[in-house]
């Protein structure tokens, strides 16, 4: 059994080899690691991490946070390991889709971002509407979304008004970016959180802007 861990530790030498002796001492060994943001004095890392059948995973976070300066910020299962060049990857298997390029993009997308759920949405002459969306995401849809047209990546206020009372029930952090300046808008979902950090909505920013170059 994987986990996907994200802990805020600090960012200093020797703090990934104290969380990684932690780790193992209730059987756990990291698959792979990737450094999500770093500020002052502080580094927030996504590990992906090994466990025995049957672990309990508050094992892991009690393990973690007996570290001083470490907090975990989210645990949830994950299948995999990441992948440092998953964006050029995305953009690859986008620009040599034959069709469907944006179920392609909106596949694609959850993995590379780390999100439970991605969808594309526009405008039309009754509204907004989504457009295509991935596996697993929700069924019930925004009736209007406000924002649109959007200019430039951002972090969703997940308690708006105009957010579904199902999103809501879900704790469903959102964050979306424009593609180029087609009016469309790839939006990201993450029932549960993490928050959305600015690192993050930089890079959903970065794919949406080349993708639209590919696309459009």
């Amino acid at each position: 059994m994987a986990y996907l861990l994200r802990v805020q530790l600090p960012d200093r030498p020797g703090s990934l080899g104290a969380l990684a002796v932690a780790l193992g001492s209730v059987g756990a060994d990291i698959l792979s690691l990737d450094v999500v943001e770093r500020g002052a004095g502080f580094a927030v890392d996504d590990l992906v991490v090994d466990v025995a059948p049957g672990a309990l995973p508050d094992t892991l976070i009690t393990a973690s946070e007996k570290i001083d300066g470490v907090r975990v910020d989210s645990i949830r299962p994950y299948s995999g390991i990441l992948d440092t060049h998953r964006e050029l990857e995305l953009i690859d298997r986008v620009a040599t889709a034959h069709d469907d390029r944006l179920q392609v993009l909106v596949d694609g997308a959850p993995r590379v971002l780390r999100v439970s759920w991605s969808t594309v949405v526009g405008m039309g002459d009754h509204g907004a509407h989504q457009i295509v969306g991935s596996p697993g995401a929700p069924e019930t849809l925004a009736s209007e979304l406000p924002w649109m047209p959007l200019e430039k990546p951002t972090v969703l206020d997940p308690d708006a008004d105009w957010v579904p009372e199902v999103w809501k029930n879900m704790d469903t952090r959102l964050a979306a970016a424009p593609l180029g300046t087609t009016g469309k808008v790839l939006v990201l979902g993450r029932p549960g959180g993490p928050d959305f950090r600015p690192s993050e909505v930089a890079r959903l920013g970065y794919l949406a802007g080349i993708v639209a170059t590919v696309l459009f």
